[in-house]
């Protein structure tokens, strides 16, 4: 389940503050079974997410997990260039993240990120703040092999799917 990470923030990008939450959902991505191949950090720049989404689809990454620019400022525009590049939405995703969440935070429903496929490639937006990804990350992490084996090209039939 190769997988890369791409931090969201023109802070990190320029190097003004750390990659506390990439570093985070790396090392829970981890723990769930996926490999983390790659680790990125972008600026708020639509064109630069969108571009580096592509990237990672199409070099066959089985997972693209974002952090960050999901919130309501003019900067944060993750969901609009993940929109861009998914052909399916995955609404469950979102839902049950933004779901999970409001158990913890009331600011849960500020969160506008989204989850979809491109080609074989799950993308899944996450929070910037480093508890708000530890918060949720274990509603998706029961499900990331059947997600992958169903993405592969034999459609998990190899797995029993």
């Amino acid at each position: 389940m190769r997988t890369a990470i791409l931090t969201i923030s023109t802070s990190v990008s320029r190097r003004a503050a750390e990659d506390s939450s990439g570093v985070l959902l790396a090392r829970l991505a981890d723990a769930a079974g996926a490999d983390v191949d790659a680790m990125e950090v972008v600026p708020d720049d639509y064109g630069l997410i969108e571009d580096r989404l592509f990237h990672f689809a199409d070099e066959g990454f089985a997972f693209v997990f974002t952090t960050g620019g999901t919130g309501l400022t003019p900067d944060d525009v993750t969901p609009e260039a993940t929109r861009a590049v998914i052909e399916r939405e995955a609404p469950g995703i979102a839902e049950a993240l933004r779901a999970e969440s409001l158990k913890h935070t009331p600011m849960g429903l500020l969160s506008r990120g989204v989850a979809g496929v491109r080609r074989r490639t799950l993308i899944v937006n996450f929070p910037g703040n480093p508890r708000a990804i530890e918060q949720t990350f274990g509603v998706l992490a029961p499900v990331l092999a059947h997600a992958a084996a169903t993405l592969a090209p034999d459609g998990g039939r190899r797995h029993g799917h």
